[in-house]
């Protein structure tokens, strides 16, 4: 039986999943959950899908979601800023 995803969510080419895992630990088999992050496209004039996986444990979670508030931050100030020297 292959491996599914506990839940997921789909936005576009982008879908986060949340996935059970197990290891084995000091003799005891402990339970845990990771996140993977998946981009899909297809090249121009190729029939092939192809795809970026990230996957994160839950404390990596806050600090993407830090870093992509501070690039989306960087990218609307910056346009912002153009878009006042053009008028």
């Amino acid at each position: 039986m292959a491996n599914r995803p506990i839940k997921k969510w789909r936005a576009g080419n982008l879908e986060v999943a949340i996935w059970q895992n197990e290891r084995e630990f000091d003799g005891n088999t402990i339970g845990f959950k990771t996140v993977s992050l998946s981009r899909t496209w297809k090249k121009k004039d190729e029939e092939v899908w192809r795809s970026d996986v990230l996957n994160l444990r839950k404390n990596d979670i806050s600090k993407v979601l830090v870093l992509l508030n501070k690039a989306q931050e960087e990218l609307l100030l910056t346009e912002s800023q153009k878009g006042e020297e053009l008028k």
